[in-house]
């Protein structure tokens, strides 16, 4: 069946060939990029916020939207927050919850393993749909130590999981790794998102782990706009190497030696935005007032974007 299914889901992760190049839009610099502006929450995580804090941050200092961590909602729940009123003041603030991050090990070999996780990933969507969230990572959670990991079991666990998702409104982003012994390449990625055979197979995708994997940043132009809605945005020093690079010394966009203006300008749609998340795990950023760094952090994203349509 994933011989059949491949060569289908290929073609819609392709981009279509007449998709504009960013040069021929319209001279209006609103027009000039697709991209809207997100917090992941790793970004402010050493600051100790709370989850209410966390989404008045990003809503107070001009995100419009915000990607939150499974175990901050979790304590807030704890904690004897109702998730009805958390949606409400999402709502009031105007701010969106464009992903969660959760670490379900849907793709591990025992099946006892997988059975709990696709329970733990349906009560993390439940709680996600209750909030107005449509979307939660899918990394390679439990299958990062050891390598040989057979990659069409993999897609059919994930298919398993995007049926799971849809029935529950809430759809798996399909992650890479760079430090993983498994689905650290997009070519991985790619291969299983093909393989899955499913129309809402999404991809979840981020310069440093692409960079950290080894792969090759043009492989962003094989994949259609619509099926990668979010994307993490960061920037990685040129050293330490590629191989001692950690989470740790991601830095904020432009800062670094990435491509950032290719990254960008391959992930220009003509119809329909991507989310740029902001994932960093910087520990001299966490030192720093931590409203200091969410506008710092905005204002890189900007910049970039600005830098990589001419948009000045």
């Amino acid at each position: 069946m994933l011989g059949t299914t491949a060569a289908a889901t290929t073609a819609m992760l392709l981009p279509s060939l007449t998709q504009a190049k960013p040069d021929t839009l319209a001279s209006n610099s609103s027009a000039k990029h697709s991209f809207t502006f997100c917090l992941n929450t790793s970004t402010i995580m050493g600051h100790n916020l709370n989850l209410v804090e966390q989404i008045e941050l990003a809503a107070k200092t001009g995100y419009d939207g915000i990607e939150i961590w499974i175990n901050m909602l979790q304590q807030y729940v704890e904690e004897g927050g109702k998730l009805t009123d958390l949606r409400k003041r999402i709502g009031d603030l105007g701010i969106k919850v464009e992903d969660a991050i959760g670490f379900a090990q849907w793709i591990v070999d025992d099946n006892d393993t997988r059975s709990r996780a696709l329970e733990q990933a349906k009560r993390e969507m439940d709680m996600l749909a209750q909030i107005g969230c449509h979307r939660i990572a899918a990394p390679p959670a439990g299958a990062t130590k050891y390598p040989g990991l057979d990659l069409d079991k993999a897609a059919e666990r994930f298919r398993a999981l995007v049926e799971l998702g849809v029935s529950m409104e809430v759809i798996p982003q399909l992650e890479v790794w760079g430090f993983s012994q498994n689905l650290f390449r997009l070519s991985q990625v790619l291969y299983v998102a093909a393989a899955c055979g499913h129309p809402e197979t999404r991809l979840l995708l981020d310069a440093y782990h692409l960079y950290k994997g080894g792969s090759d940043f043009d492989g962003l132009k094989l994949i259609r706009g619509d099926k990668m809605e979010i994307f993490h945005i960061n920037d990685y020093p040129g050293e330490p190497s590629r191989k001692e690079i950690a989470d740790k010394d991601r830095v904020y966009p432009g800062d670094g030696v990435a491509p950032m203006d290719q990254i960008l300008q391959d992930l220009y749609k003509k119809e329909g935005t991507t989310v740029l998340s902001l994932e960093l795990f910087n520990r001299e950023y966490w030192a720093q007032p931590v409203e200091e760094v969410a506008k710092t952090g905005l204002a890189k994203m900007q910049n970039a974007v600005a830098a990589a349509f001419n948009d000045n």
